[in-house]
């Protein structure tokens, strides 16, 4: 997904990086839907108290469009920095907000949030702190983080590093691929781990729920069972998937 955020002196490349329309700006729909049926499930049904879900790095709105069906009744507001991933976007989605995580903040109230989907971007931030301070301050007491990224423990990468391969997710340059399997640039500037993620988490001020894992699309087809079978065990899945919630309410 689209970065919503990143500091001055790495700016001008950055945003040149995330506003070129070749960039990958979607996930894989295995990890969109699971992460859905989380947030669907702790939200229940929309009934007479609809929740606001902001979607904050919401890319081209494919995330949005395929969790759709499972928050039917519920308010999903699209929010992204790069105005070529909301014109996108906007024939997805009903609402959405041009906005940043840092350098002022989001353009959104106090807690005016039921609940924050947070797809594959933490690892493109440059100050993630300030990112998840700026998620718990628009999240209700309460509300509910879905996040996911990449794991750098995923089981293929545990036999990379084993081989003196650079890992998969990594990257060392914004121009290529270099030192391992794949060749599709997407400005990663952070990895975690299961164990890392969730100190992380409750660091920053939230309550870690549940931590679920989810295939990579990116995996070779032969791989893929395998990958699949790999979410059983969340530290060794290609995905991160986690509930955590702003505590109070």
């Amino acid at each position: 997904m689209t970065p919503p955020s990143a500091d001055t002196t790495a700016r001008p490349q950055l945003r040149d990086f995330y506003e070129n329309p070749s960039v990958p700006v979607a996930s894989g729909d295995a990890r969109s839907l699971r992460q859905a049926r989380m947030l669907a499930a702790a939200l229940g049904p929309a009934r007479s108290a609809p929740a606001t879900v902001l979607d904050i790095g919401c890319g081209d709105g494919s995330a949005a469009r395929t969790a759709a069906p499972l928050l039917s009744g519920h308010r999903v507001i699209g929010v992204d920095w790069s105005q070529d991933a909301l014109r996108r976007a906007r024939s997805l989605m009903s609402d959405v907000v041009r906005g940043e995580l840092t350098d002022g903040g989001l353009p959104l109230a106090d807690g005016c949030a039921d609940a924050v989907l947070f797809s594959e971007v933490i690892e493109h931030l440059v100050d993630p702190d300030a990112a998840l301070d700026e998620l718990r301050r628009v999240l209700r007491p309460g509300g509910h983080l879905m996040l996911s990224t990449p794991n750098l423990a995923a089981w293929y990468n545990r036999a990379l590093l084993l081989a003196g391969v650079q890992p998969v997710f990594s990257e060392v340059s914004l121009r290529g691929i270099h030192g391992r399997p794949g060749s599709e640039v997407v400005g990663h500037l952070r990895l975690y781990t299961a164990r890392a993620l969730r100190e992380f988490l409750t660091a920053s001020g939230f309550e870690v729920v549940r931590v679920a894992g989810a295939p990579f699309h990116g995996v070779p087809r032969p791989l893929r069972a395998l990958d699949r079978a790999a979410c059983l065990a969340p530290s060794a899945s290609s995905i991160l998937l986690v509930h955590a919630r702003k505590p109070g309410g």
